[in-house]
């Protein structure tokens, strides 16, 4: 039942929202419920959909769940690109991240696109 933790795309997203949590260490302050909590916040629903999705009934849910990781997986790499523009992160501290993101949200997709979602049937769906 815990197929996701043989995941290399879990794993790595692990690491993924491990590193972002040692990097938001040294913003401000004032950043403590802004970009902070939303970069950690991101990082950590990248992990956990791939989670959440493995454990759901169907391809189709599994589906859902990873291109929303894929979501937050470029959510956080919009937000490390602000945090670079605001001066909070070096180039150099986000790059080694951002080449992670992308390998992470590549090999997501990749994993997606060998899973077939469900029609869904009712309001908008295919009329039998």
């Amino acid at each position: 039942m815990n197929r996701y933790k043989n995941l290399e795309i879990w794993k790595d997203a692990i690491k993924l929202a491990k590193a972002v949590h040692v990097l938001t260490e040294s913003l401000p302050k004032e950043e403590t419920y802004g970009l902070k909590s939303q970069l950690r916040r991101a990082a950590v629903s990248v992990a956990s959909n791939i989670a959440e999705g493995a454990g759901r009934n169907t391809n189709g849910e599994f589906h859902q769940f990873l291109g929303i990781a894929i979501g937050s997986a470029f959510e956080v790499d919009t937000q490390l690109i602000i945090g670079v523009e605001l001066g909070y992160f070096s180039n150099d501290a986000v790059a080694a991240l951002t080449k992670d993101i992308d390998s992470i949200a590549n090999r997501t997709f990749k994993l997606q696109q060998t899973l077939k979602p469900t029609t869904r049937q009712g309001v908008g769906g295919p009329k039998t």
